[in-house]
């Protein structure tokens, strides 16, 4: 096909992505209360999960109270006239992208199908699957995990006594949609290092020569986003991310025994 016959295809891609996006922002419109009160603005409460389950984590350590979350209780206030509706409509778009993303990678990956051969296509099966999944669990990582350890950290970090935080309700979301994206679009790294294996960028030789490297900066991101110097809340980030990066070690291995393999089946 030529060019411009790629593009009216790409455009079609597109404008049912859309739809799609429409059609999950409309879903999130209908249950906007449920979303906004109970799940984004959930990190708030006293009563979100997280604290819970970490609080009893701490105390079976013989921690104490060290590891206990109480919510936050900061005030939010709306600055600008159409401040509370641009953060609604911000809010159910972005989730219209959350909840139609395997059908957005669906449509990208029908694009680009055409081009993969056969082996190509018998590598990459069920990728559609891993990408969701993965994003999925990021994305739920994200928001139990490193949202809440975050926004205690800001909620509860003072200059001095006599300066309150008091947030607006658009840097909140602000602050908090970005985390929860940002953990799904992370917990991407086994499939990207195993796409960047097949290509030859990458290596399992490679990755294993600078994981120390890798370790130091997984750990500092962790301290970083944790609200404590305690090492039970900086690992309760960092494992998952560690675990990421050796799983992404042991695929690109499996890659490299597959190509060799081949390499002397060819010979």
């Amino acid at each position: 096909m030529s060019f411009v016959d790629h593009l009216e295809i790409l455009r079609g891609h597109l404008l049912r992505s859309v739809l799609a996006i429409i059609g999950g922002a409309i879903i999130v419109g209908i249950f906007n209360d449920f979303v906004i009160k109970k799940v984004l603005l959930g990190p708030t409460r006293s009563d979100f999960p997280t604290y819970g389950i970490i609080c009893r984590i701490g105390k079976s350590l013989n921690l104490g109270e060290a590891l206990c979350m109480k919510g936050l209780g900061i005030k939010m206030q709306s600055t600008s006239v159409a401040g509370q509706f641009s953060t609604w409509f911000s809010v159910v778009l972005i989730g219209g992208v959350i909840v139609s993303f395997p059908y957005i990678f669906w449509e990208f990956w029908r694009f680009i199908k055409p081009a993969l051969t056969k082996k190509e296509l018998r590598n990459t099966r069920g990728v559609i699957f891993w990408v969701s999944l993965l994003f999925f669990t990021g994305a739920a990582f994200g928001y139990f995990v490193i949202a809440p350890y975050t926004l205690n950290f800001f909620g509860n970090f003072q200059l001095d006594e006599k300066v309150e935080n008091i947030w607006t309700i658009a840097s909140y979301f602000d602050t908090l949609i970005p985390l929860i994206l940002g953990a799904g679009l992370a917990f991407q790294l086994p499939l990207l290092m195993v796409f960047l294996a097949k290509i030859g960028i990458v290596s399992a030789t490679y990755l294993r020569k600078v994981r120390k490297y890798s370790i130091i900066i997984i750990l500092i991101v962790a301290a970083v986003i944790t609200p404590g110097p305690d090492v039970v809340s900086q690992m309760t980030v960092a494992i998952p991310l560690l675990l990421l990066y050796e799983i992404s070690i042991l695929l690109t291995r499996r890659i490299e025994k597959e190509r060799a393999k081949e390499d002397e089946e060819w010979s």
